[in-house]
């Protein structure tokens, strides 16, 4: 399939069914922390990117098979850029229900939620989880890159409408790069304009998957587990943190750990491996979670043909090897 990918292991999510909107980086940011990717030609105009009716019978497609539908826990609506650019956003996330009722999410970094017909679309989602890296200028700069037209005040009113409004669950992802937006002052300003806001949640987050830039650099774990529990006793709210190599390995070794309830045949799996490493980066160990293929040893094996012919390339990332689309690589 063309924009539908996985189901891949989501810590929160659990087994994620993707749908991505676009087959080409479309976004309003070029963030120095991107895992797609820089962005060539930055946007900032809803419009139709790409065929709605083709990505509606794709989910047709995969809804009609019981046996694939069974092995998902939820249907992700996301992009190589940002979603709610494409005009055809509300459309899929209504036929989505329609067909199922798993939960729907939207991943979003959040600068349409000024627009009143973004916010409306949205609505018909179970959980919306926007983005907001920073509530100060000079760092939104510096780490988000936006393109001409965003300003910063305009993005924190309409999420802080957003969350009013909205009467699904929403999760608030916050992206810290080390020495780019993880200062005192920096945490102080969120933390001012989230007070605003109503959240169920926040994802703090760092870069763990190789970056558009080799400057961006994942914060120190003990900063991390700082913030979030300034997070949590100034908000109130629960903050989750990312993996570190120890979670991973426990989580892997729990009787309940995400499998695919009914195996996919081998190329099934293959094809379904290739999409996910178009839109993300990943480890052998990341894939031998999510398809159960006997251990990273494996992967690497069932790779190696992808990575001689060009199709994939390996780039090493915080001393973890990760294979990528090579069209991916900067």
């Amino acid at each position: 399939m063309k924009y539908i990918f996985g189901p891949v292991n989501s810590r929160r999510l659990g087994r994620s069914l993707g749908i991505d909107l676009f087959s080409g980086k479309t976004c309003n940011l070029n963030c120095i922390y991107c895992e797609v990717g820089a962005t060539a030609s930055p946007v900032h105009q809803r419009a139709v990117y790409t065929s709605t009716q083709a990505i509606i019978e794709e989910i047709n497609t995969f809804c009609a098979d019981p046996r694939r539908l069974d092995a998902v826990d939820v249907l992700t609506v996301t992009a190589k850029g940002e979603p709610t650019l494409h005009r055809g956003l509300g459309e899929i996330l209504r036929h989505s229900k329609r067909m199922t009722d798993k939960p729907v999410v939207v991943l979003t970094n959040g600068t349409t939620l000024m627009y009143q017909d973004v916010r409306q679309e949205l609505t018909a989602a179970d959980i919306v989880i926007p983005s907001l890296d920073s509530a100060r200028r000079e760092s939104f700069l510096k780490i988000d890159r936006p393109v001409a037209g965003i300003d910063l005040q305009e993005v924190i009113d309409g999420l802080r409408v957003f969350s009013h409004e909205y009467q699904g669950k929403l999760w608030l992802e916050i992206l810290l790069v080390q020495d780019v937006n993880d200062s005192d002052q920096d945490i102080e300003a969120l933390v001012s304009v989230l007070r605003l806001m109503r959240l169920d949640r926040i994802q703090l987050n760092t870069v763990v998957r190789p970056p558009t830039e080799s400057f961006a650099l994942p914060v120190k774990s003990e900063r991390l587990l700082e913030i979030a529990q300034l997070f949590h006793e100034e908000l109130a709210i629960p903050v989750d943190l990312p993996f570190t190599p120890s979670d991973q390995a426990a989580q892997a070794s729990r009787p309940d750990a995400m499998k695919t309830t009914h195996p996919l045949s081998a190329d099934e799996t293959l094809d379904a491996i290739l999409q996910m490493l178009q839109r993300r980066p990943c480890t052998a160990a990341d894939i031998d979670r999510t398809f159960q293929l006997g251990g990273p040893d494996k992967v690497e094996q069932l790779l190696e043909t992808f990575v001689n012919s060009g199709v994939l390339q390996r780039q090493v990332h915080t001393n973890e090897c990760y294979y990528q689309q090579s069209s991916t690589i900067q």
